[in-house]
């Protein structure tokens, strides 16, 4: 398999850069086994069947975005300043914070930057052309001061047209987000609502959450030519054991398993032991679904549209086949549809 097999040419006028109001109210491509059908996410449950069950992936993204200043001591008034940007990556074992850090070439090792909100951060060491900082706070007072001082950390294809506001707190953000650690959103659960998530469990539905902290990695490009040479970021994840009984469940019965988005999916397949069955899980993930791949529990896949040569187009791939994900978003682009983090959706049914 070569990249460019997951290759297409969107034009820049569709790459959205604000969501469609309600949330629902975005468009979503219907593709099964009997065609396309161009609807929108608040008819999902006209696709949807009583004892099926969507995964939803309960992570918070942190508004990880921080503008900053390092003071070298003993320096001259005005000397000794640099203004310093720090996007935050992902959390360390020992409770630290892996970031990208720029100028990462200002800052030495045991020095502070300090932020607004009172909070700052000690430079502790460079790996790999990033920092690893230690903050002054942790916990409930870290999350505040994060809140007050930091921004929404948007998508480099959106960050690149303009900067994120205060608008963007809550448009970034799913109405279910619990667990706090992610630096993307899990884009596909954006188009939910509490009155859509209501008529979803009304017609019989069931809902279930699991947790997949999203990384920075998720953006990043693949490459290499041959995309089995591609190596995935990992990610933190966890399965309940509520959650794994749910899934368990709806499997037995006869009901398929619709994850609402790319983490959710390589989630619940990461922690799939077999065809049909899966048990409580927790960990690091950096499982690469490519075409070729055997799904265990996804039965189909609500998603929004993907990036051209990305990862997530060879994931969707395996899901529906090359040639149809051709099909799918050659439409897609014919009739307009809005692409990635803040465009619309599609639902995803293979045969079977």
């Amino acid at each position: 398999m070569k990249l460019s097999d997951f290759d297409f040419d969107l034009p820049e006028k569709l790459i959205a850069t604000r969501p469609v109001r309600p949330r629902p109210a975005s468009r979503m491509l219907v593709a099964n086994p009997d065609g396309m059908v161009d609807a929108h996410v608040h008819d999902l449950c006209d696709w949807l069947r009583p004892g099926d069950r969507l995964v939803l992936n309960n992570t918070k993204v942190i508004p990880g975005r921080l503008s900053g200043t390092r003071t070298r001591p003993g320096q001259a008034p005005g000397e000794g300043v640099s203004k310093i940007e720090v996007t935050l990556l992902s959390p360390t074992a020992d409770g630290h914070w892996r970031a990208m850090v720029k100028p990462l070439r200002k800052i030495r090792e045991g020095e502070v930057i300090a932020f607004a909100a009172g909070l700052s951060a000690e430079l502790l060491s460079k790996e790999d052309g990033q920092g690893v900082l230690a903050f002054n706070m942790s916990g409930a007072d870290f999350d505040a001061a994060l809140q007050e001082a930091g921004q929404m950390p948007l998508p480099p294809y959106i960050a690149a047209k303009r900067a994120a506001d205060a608008q963007d707190n809550e448009d970034y953000q799913t109405v279910f987000a619990k667990k706090t650690g992610a630096v993307a959103a899990p884009t596909a659960s954006l188009h939910f609502d509490d009155d859509l998530l209501e008529k979803v469990r009304a017609m019989g539905v069931g809902i279930t959450e699991v947790t997949l902290h999203v990384g920075a990695g998720t953006f990043l490009p693949v490459k290499v030519d041959d995309v089995r040479d591609h190596k995935m970021h990992s990610e933190w994840g966890q399965i309940s054991a509520e959650a794994a009984a749910e899934i368990n469940t709806t499997k037995e019965a006869g009901g398929r398993i619709i994850p609402v988005g790319t983490t959710a999916l390589r989630l619940v397949e990461s922690a799939a032991e077999g065809p049909g069955q899966m048990s409580p899980w927790v960990g690091e993930t950096d499982i690469f679904i490519k075409p070729g791949y055997r799904f265990k529990l996804a039965d189909g896949l609500m998603t929004n549209f993907h990036l051209p040569k990305s990862t997530l187009m060879m994931l969707v791939s395996a899901l529906m086949g090359v040639e149809r994900m051709r099909d799918i978003y050659a439409h897609a682009i014919d009739h307009r549809y809005r692409f990635f983090s803040y465009g619309d959706s599609s639902l995803l049914l293979p045969q079977g």
